[in-house]
């Protein structure tokens, strides 16, 4: 049989069965499975006679976050709680408060006789550096701050419930805990209940007649006494997960903090215990330090094998000469990095920033995963983290 025959019997099969012949393109959707790396290169790279800009995969600009949403109050059974969304990552945070009595707390009395023997009292005037020691010492050194992150909720494939706690959320765990402590964003007299003892001796001068002249400084009283302290139990719980978990679960964290009442709690010397008021407009709010917000960035190469930098590290005078002499754009610097994104990147940075009558104030910078970003790239990664302050406080004031 001969070719032509062939193709006009393939031919003529094909109309009877009326099947259309598939076509060789590809959807964006299979070409970004396939190859992701070079599906999110040609976003960021458009060709130069093109008109098209540098934009991301989502639609986002490099340095553009994505939309942020808060909500607090949101658990009736806890004293603080908020529910923050970023994008498609979003989760929820309750505080529980508990009673901790200096009792129960082993190095306590040591503490206590230690500082009675170095003529330690309220009545006199006391350093700031000294009472900020006794803050973070307090705060950190009792634990009075607790935090912990729940991922076995079904929010991404990965994370399946009833799942043990994975390595992410033991290591967001962590970085929740130190930002707490480096902050320094609950202050430990909030979380103090005083006991201020009778004044015995002026109750037996007053008895005793009046006649008798009493001195004032005799009868200035015993020093109050701290009997307890409030432990805060902060649960957060990731509900979706879409990439960066950081910068949602601390902006949770501080929603629901902001939100957070505690109830007027004394000693009761008759029972030896302390008790609280159930009346709520007695409840009082954290005086919170500041507003700290935390960005996260990844940075993201047209190269793809990554490898090659646990090969050769120039220094910067060589890296420097390299970039001038590709001329191209070979690193992009993406804000707020989705799941896909976060794939494809191996540098990352975290940078929390402070607001404090107008200057920017650096409270903790991270970088890790490479050598790419320099000091210049850290410059303006805290020009963009000033931005996303405003933006934030904008949001958690209305929330």
């Amino acid at each position: 049989m001969s070719t032509r025959r062939v193709f006009s019997i393939m031919a003529s099969s094909a109309a009877a069965s009326n099947t259309a012949i598939p076509s060789l393109n590809l959807p964006p959707s299979q070409f970004a499975r396939l190859q992701p790396h070079a599906y999110l290169l040609a976003h960021l790279s458009p060709p130069a006679a093109s008109t098209q800009p540098s934009i991301r995969a989502n639609g986002r600009a490099a340095s553009q976050f994505r939309v942020t949403s808060a909500n607090a109050g949101s658990l009736t059974h806890t004293n603080g709680s908020a529910v923050v969304r970023i994008g498609d990552t979003a989760a929820v945070c309750g505080v529980r408060a508990e009673l901790l009595h200096t009792e129960d707390i082993a190095s306590w009395s040591v503490s206590k006789a230690s500082s009675e023997e170095d003529g330690d009292n309220s009545t006199q005037k006391r350093d700031p550096k000294i009472e900020d020691e006794e803050d973070r010492d307090q705060v950190q050194g009792l634990n009075l701050l607790v935090p912990n992150i729940s991922l076995s909720t079904g929010c991404a494939p990965g994370f399946t419930p009833g799942a043990p706690p994975s390595s992410l959320a033991q290591s967001l765990s962590h970085d929740i805990l130190s930002l707490l402590h480096t902050t320094r964003l609950v202050k430990a007299d909030d979380l103090r209940i005083w006991y201020q003892p009778p004044n015995l001796e002026a109750e037996e001068f007053r008895n005793a007649g009046e006649g008798m002249d009493v001195d004032s400084e005799q009868s200035g009283g015993p020093e109050p006494e701290i009997k307890a302290f409030w432990v805060l139990y902060i649960d957060i719980m990731i509900i979706s997960m879409a990439g960066n978990p950081v910068d949602v679960a601390w902006a949770s964290v501080l929603a629901a903090l902001r939100d957070t009442k505690l109830p007027k709690a004394w000693w009761d010397a008759d029972n030896e215990t302390v008790l609280c008021s159930d009346n709520i407009s007695e409840a009082r709010k954290l005086s919170l330090r500041g507003l700290p917000i935390s960005s996260y960035f990844c940075s993201f190469e047209a190269d793809a094998a990554a490898d090659w930098r646990a090969v050769v590290i120039p220094d910067a005078e060589e890296l420097k000469a390299q970039k001038q002499k590709q001329g191209s754009q070979q690193r992009w610097i993406l804000a707020d990095p989705d799941g896909y994104e976060e794939g494809m990147c191996q540098e990352r940075a975290c940078v929390v920033v402070d607001v404090e009558d107008g200057k920017t104030v650096i409270l903790k910078l991270n970088k890790q995963g490479g050598w790419a970003l320099d000091s210049e790239d850290l410059r303006e990664l805290v020009n963009v983290a000033t931005q996303r302050w405003h933006e934030m406080k904008r949001i958690l004031d209305q929330c």
